[in-house]
């Protein structure tokens, strides 16, 4: 297999974009990470996106962002799979590489949120679950994440304000990162005092609709090394699980098994362990998704993942950093942009250019994304060369 390199990466600024439309968001961050690595054309194209269809009545977007890009004529593909978008089209991008199909791929992740109502952005939340099982009788996936969070604060003991903590961490890393959606600090006690979305699940531990788009250009060891950077980001695995769709159909549904083995093949592909791990972007629709993940991954104590949070452990300067710019909560959660935003900042930060949420020294990171409640998870790992 040819080594895969990330060279350039691009965030537009998630928020509400009412004056610019998806394809402009998509190809801006296209354009910006092309020059940033300076490259003119490409092999492919991987587009990433779940509402375009149902918000701005728009599919084809793979011909449609090349067009925008100057760049038609070159094979572009559309990814979806809900939440998990953006991670399956750099998989496909990645395994692209490899098989040395390609030697410059770029992944353009994009969505446009702000243009749903309430009631139909709960809708769109509801996409990856079985919608004869629980859509149709209006059981959205808060509601299912708000019994989660009940079953493990019962089965452990964990007090509430320990998983809603997770928020705090997202909007303390997110007021320093210049994309974010919330750049604003907040305390635990106005997490708790926010509105019940689902008791016992907080507004403040939800994430909200937003706008964006994100870009990365992946090339092979050949490229990379003529482009001559230097530090070397190597996108060194890729993995892809899928479990039940419904959480409550499996054996455990306080245990991500689809995330669990993901993350096992992932590391054992990339040749590192747990103790490598220098920082995670992690999955935080809702802050209870955020404790079980990072426990079925493997770096937190089963019911401990919250009282980690709380003693400091998954802060920037802790022992694990996590969500370095906020993650989902505090970044902002544009669906088919998600998973490129999370490798776009491991990447910036093995690059040296996060900014103030650089986490010093990092050399080893990972990224963790989900469809639904964790019927899929794809878990990428990326290495300072």
């Amino acid at each position: 297999m040819t080594r895969a390199f990330i060279v350039a990466a691009s965030s537009v600024k998630v928020e509400e974009h009412w004056d610019k439309s998806l394809e402009y968001l998509m190809v801006s961050a296209g354009i910006d990470a092309m020059r940033t690595a300076k490259v003119s054309v490409v092999d492919s194209i991987y587009v990433s996106n779940v509402c375009g269809e149902l918000l701005q009545y728009q599919a084809n977007l793979g011909p449609i962002v090349a067009e925008g890009l100057g760049l038609s004529g070159v094979p572009a593909f559309r990814v979806e799979s809900e939440n998990a978008s953006g991670a399956l089209a750099v998989r496909q991008a990645y395994m692209e590489i490899a098989s040395g199909i390609s030697d410059v791929v770029l992944v353009v992740g994009g969505e446009k949120l702000s243009d749903s109502s309430p009631d139909e952005f709960y809708n769109l939340c509801s996409l990856a679950e079985r919608f004869d099982y629980v859509g149709y009788q209006g059981i959205t996936p808060h509601a299912e994440a708000a019994l989660l969070y009940k079953l493990y604060t019962s089965r452990y003991g964990a007090p509430h304000e320990d998983v809603a903590y997770f928020s705090v961490i997202m909007h303390d890393h997110a007021h320093t990162a210049p994309h974010s959606q919330y750049p604003f600090k907040v305390s635990l006690e106005t997490v708790l005092n926010s509105p019940v979305v689902a008791d016992p699940l907080r507004r403040l531990e939800c994430t909200s609709p937003a706008d964006g788009a994100s870009a990365i250009i992946l090339v092979s060891e050949r490229v990379a090394r003529r482009l001559n950077d230097p530090i070397m980001v190597e996108l060194s695995a890729c993995e892809v699980s899928t479990d039940y769709v419904n959480p409550f159909d499996r054996e455990d549904p306080l245990w991500f098994s689809a995330l669990s083995t993901a993350t096992d093949n992932a590391l054992r592909r990339s040749g590192v362990g747990r103790q490598d791990i220098d920082l995670i972007e992690v999955f935080d629709s809702f802050s209870i998704v955020a404790a079980i993940s990072l426990e079925s991954s493997g770096f937190a104590y089963k019911g401990k993942a919250g009282a980690q949070a709380r003693s400091g452990d998954f802060a920037l300067n802790g022992k694990l950093p996590i969500n370095t710019f906020g993650g989902l909560k505090g970044r902002g959660h544009p669906f088919g942009a998600t998973g490129v935003y999370q490798v776009s900042e491991a990447y910036m930060q093995l690059a040296e250019i996060a900014g103030k949420n650089q986490v010093d020294g990092a050399r080893v990171a990972m990224t963790q994304t989900l469809a639904g409640l964790g019927s899929l998870a794809v878990v990428t790992v990326l290495k300072r060369v």
